[in-house]
């Protein structure tokens, strides 16, 4: 009975089918949907569909030291985009999550629930197919406290052997049981002098970070399993930010990373120094800060793979400076021996109240208690965090004026009324002679009284050039640094084209939804993610902002207010 059964119950959903289908055929067609007996309809190819943005969360800010790169800042901005793309706003879903664990599994539920048919339509009755619906992730990667220096953006590659991320509950529970532990042992030591404490301190610890890993992995597992799950049912997933080693999305989102970061405060040092015009005679002085975290939490090394790139970056354009010998660190930490392997000479543990101070007053160290402060034309400082410690040193060392007296014509008025629309900037290269004044000879023809009025005042000029303040460097745009950058004691820091970026995004959702590649855009180019190759890869160039053009790059586009400027 059971194999009579069975071929008439398929030649029975035949017969159905077909009818069905002659049903349809029959019916007067629109151009975007199809009605059906239950006034439900069909989202068709012409439709944009759906989108589903699944992003770390925040956290909370107390203050405005914060980067302008986060994801709580960039979701309004893709919700617009999406909505001029075409999309409704009720067919964009937007989920944050504080840890892979949590992200990983309502990225599974929001799949399972749609393949199963108890979220197949929206409020207006559309059903959504699978291939209508686009899934836009930012895997939850959690950053040490340097790295989050530089926003949520910094692409990161998640993997199962990552031990960095897991969710903030483990987190919270191992420290505590790795503090108890530590208290517990302690206690134990100035009783007894015994090491079995340490020992089964070390053990709870290993314990501990054994169940994190395997909880990370589960995460990853999950994580992996749900996005392939929703491709082979025909959605798209394009990630955001951070790849998964192994896993092919339909698209990539390539934000900033720690080469280009380096490389883009790097190259605009090189523009603005004209270091093409320095000499051997007459070099530039340029420090590099490389801040990072040492050890991690738990108490083992931290990852330095963010540090050692972000140097490379920096190399890549400052090195051929240093071997030619017209550029110098006045520490010797950097030479022209050296190479982009050798970012230790210039890495410091940042994690440390004061080390930014501590490092750059030993780096600008003078001769004496009586000499002039020493001569620095540009500190690299990463980020815009270390560049307001860096800031607050300098002027603790004796530094003064700022980053417009490079350029005469530049004043703090003319940045203020070109901020505030009132007038525009002139600009003119200021005159650097190819030899400084020390290594001059031409006055030696001069008879004794000009030459020692000419000493004198050399002595004069030599002594303010050397308490000259410096151009600084940072990344993030953080709003309590922009008034710094107002009045030129930090040059200039660096964002994501947040709006740019978006845009880029809509689109390609739109286009994914369609059923089209992303061939037709520009922004667009094949490269290898997460150890796969020809992926399509939405990115853009970063911003640099200085005074003269945060009006343009930050205020225009609503990034910052006036107020913000501190105007």
């Amino acid at each position: 009975m059971v194999f009579t059964r069975r071929p008439a119950a398929v030649l029975t959903a035949i017969v159905a089918a077909c009818a069905m289908a002659i049903s349809l055929t029959a019916c007067t067609t629109d151009a975007n949907s199809q009605d059906t007996a239950d006034d439900r309809t069909t989202v068709t190819s012409s439709a944009p569909g759906v989108v589903a943005m699944f992003t770390p969360s925040d956290g909370i800010t107390l203050n405005q030291q914060t980067p302008l790169n986060k994801w709580a800042k960039l979701t309004p901005n893709l919700t617009k985009a999406l909505t001029s793309a075409g999309f409704k706003k009720g067919d964009i879903s937007h989920t944050t999550s504080d840890s892979l664990d949590k992200q990983s599994r309502a990225i599974q539920d929001y799949v399972v629930n749609h393949l199963s048919g108890s979220n197949t339509t929206d409020d207006a009755g559309i059903v959504i197919s699978p291939d209508n619906i686009t899934l836009l992730v930012a895997p939850v990667v959690e950053a040490d406290a340097s790295t989050r220096q530089y926003g949520d953006y910094v692409s990161q590659e998640l993997s199962t052997a990552d031990t960095a991320e897991g969710s903030d509950s483990t987190d919270s529970s191992d420290s505590s049981n790795s503090s108890d532990s530590s208290n517990s042992s302690d206690s134990s030591d100035s009783s007894t002098g015994s090491d079995s404490t340490d020992d089964s301190s070390s053990d709870a610890s290993k314990t501990a970070g054994d169940s994190k890993n395997a909880a990370q992995a589960e995460a990853v597992d999950r994580l992996v399993s749900s996005l392939k799950l929703a491709k082979e049912s025909g959605m798209h997933v394009v990630l955001m930010g951070n790849s998964i080693k192994g896993y092919k999305p339909d698209a990539f989102v390539r934000f900033s990373d720690a080469q280009a970061i380096g490389k883009l405060q790097a190259e605009k040092i090189v523009s603005k120094l004209e270091l093409s015009k320095a000499s051997k005679d007459n070099p530039k002085y340029i420090e590099v800060l490389m801040p990072y975290t040492a050890v991690d939490e738990s108490g083992e090394a931290s990852d330095s793979t963010f540090v050692q790139e972000a140097f490379r970056g920096i190399w890549q354009v400052l090195g051929a400076y240093y071997q030619k010998g017209v550029v110098e660190s006045p520490s010797g930490t950097l030479n022209g021996n050296s190479t982009e392997d050798d970012w230790q000479s210039v890495a410091y543990d940042a994690s440390k109240e004061g080390s930014t101070a501590k490092v750059l007053d030993a780096r600008l160290a003078k001769a004496d208690e009586h000499a002039s402060p020493t001569r620095i034309d540009g500190i690299i400082a990463m980020n815009d965090y270390i560049a307001s410690e860096v800031v607050t040193e300098l002027d603790d060392l004796g530094y003064t004026g700022s980053a417009a007296d490079i350029n005469p014509q530049i004043t703090i008025s003319g940045i203020v009324g070109n901020i505030t629309g009132k007038k525009d900037l002139s600009r003119s290269d200021v005159p650097d002679p190819i030899k400084s004044p020390e290594k001059d000879d031409s006055a030696d023809s001069t008879d004794s009284a000009d030459t020692q009025d000419d000493s004198t005042a050399t002595d004069k000029t030599d002594k303010t050039k050397d308490s000259q303040w410096p151009l600084v460097t940072g990344y993030g745009a953080y709003v309590s640094n922009i008034p710094s950058i107002v009045n030129g004691k930090q040059w200039m820091t660096g964002i994501e084209d947040r709006q740019t970026l978006a845009e880029n995004i809509a689109e390609a959702c739109a286009l994914l939804n369609k059923g089209q590649t992303l061939t037709s855009m520009s922004s667009v180019r094949n490269t290898e993610v997460g150890g796969k190759k020809k992926v399509p890869t939405i990115s853009g160039p970063l911003l640099a902002v200085s005074a003269s053009n945060l009006k343009v790059t930050l205020i225009d586009p609503g990034y910052i207010s006036l107020a913000d400027a501190g105007l």
